[in-house]
């Protein structure tokens, strides 16, 4: 299984990097992550914006499923439900959890909750993703 400072090495360069989600643990069914609130993630209100939350939850859930999935695997998110339930401020931390619902073959489903520094619930996220054939590049 991957560890977390080869995933912070792997997405570094990516949406999840630029963002700066931070890993905290790593297990086949719950996937934890932190993320600063900085001002360039935050609406002109000063909290976080909804996208932010989204992706978030998005990439804890994908890592999750990344760490089910069996060789020659890839997956895709077909769906994702958001319930934003309290703001989280810029200059705060947010702490996520995902937590595996379902464990297919085909589909996986996750289901992260984001709590704001104080520990309020911010968010809920359910996501689902499809577990699909490894594409090959390789050309004849």
């Amino acid at each position: 299984m991957l560890d977390i400072a080869a995933l912070h090495e792997l997405l570094a360069p990516l949406f999840p990097g630029l963002m700066g989600i931070h890993f905290v643990e790593l297990a086949v069914n719950r996937v934890t992550a932190e993320l600063e609130v900085r001002p360039d993630l935050c609406t002109s209100e000063g909290i976080l914006h909804g996208g932010a939350y989204m992706a978030f939850a998005d990439t804890l859930g994908a890592v999750g499923t990344g760490l089910n999935l069996n060789k020659g695997k890839r997956q895709a998110t077909t769906d994702s439900s958001t319930k934003f339930i309290a703001p989280a401020k810029v200059n705060t931390k947010i702490t996520g959890e995902s937590v595996a619902l379902h464990r297919g073959r085909t589909t996986m489903v996750w289901q992260t909750t984001i709590r704001n520094n104080e520990g309020k619930l911010c968010a809920v996220v359910t996501q689902t993703q499809l577990v699909l054939d490894r594409v090959s590049t390789r050309t004849a």
